[in-house]
């Protein structure tokens, strides 16, 4: 896309929430990119940064928006995964995924937040389950864009009980740490933020609960 090209488009439809989704298709993202790559030049010019003559830092207001559409708020710019749902075949036991890799972004501060999520769900005798790579792919998708860690865990939740459908249950868990809480404020190391979502037989059954508790502490020995 020319310069020309770029000023002739008009405006990018907005999110409006940090942790919202709108698909974006190849030619936004670069119009998406060059503007944000633009204000950000201007937020480096009012930090007192001579970024232009730093050769480590010429290049930093187009590698920061690359990196934010692209990788870090991916999710936000792209379409969610696309997952199909299988035949149950009889099973009605939990399926659980645990230590999945966990990426985000603070929307308080824009410091990044990192862990792992232990998802798990109970599929009806007569419902359907998805592939296992799917549960990590929706933690993934969710996970790459700027919010809340509560907001993550909820929304995780109901991407799970959409896909596999007629459930018992979902069960999500988030442990991370985030770097607002290590960089400033307090600035404390090693602390971790840990938080559910269950629903249906997770959350009223106390041995399913408790099953699903013993995944998550198994997987983290």
């Amino acid at each position: 896309m020319d310069e020309q090209e770029f000023e002739d488009v008009g405006d990018i439809v907005k999110l409006p929430q940090a942790n919202g989704s709108t698909p974006r298709t190849d030619r936004d993202k670069q119009v998406i990119i060059k503007r944000a790559a633009k204000a950000y030049e201007k937020y480096l010019d009012a930090l007192g940064f001579d970024w232009r003559n730093d050769p480590n830092s010429s290049n930093t207001p187009m590698r920061v928006a690359k990196a934010f559409v692209n990788d870090i708020a991916s999710g936000c710019y792209n379409s969610p995964p696309d997952i199909t749902a299988f035949p149950a075949d009889g099973y009605d036991g939990i399926i659980a995924q645990c230590n999945i890799p966990f990426k985000s972004l603070c929307s308080h501060h824009h410091l990044a937040f990192t862990g792992v999520a232990h998802v798990a769900y109970i599929p009806s005798t007569n419902g359907k389950v998805i592939g296992l790579s799917k549960l990590n792919r929706i933690v993934e998708f969710y996970a790459r864009r700027p919010q809340l860690q509560e907001g993550a865990t909820k929304q995780i939740s109901e991407a799970i009980d959409k896909v596999c459908e007629t459930n018992r249950g979902v069960a999500v868990v988030i442990k991370a740490q985030h770097t607002c809480a290590c960089l400033r404020g307090v600035k404390h190391e090693g602390c971790y933020m840990i938080t559910s979502k269950l629903t249906g037989d997770f959350m009223d059954d106390d041995k399913t609960r408790t099953e699903f508790y013993k995944f998550v502490d198994m997987s983290s020995k």
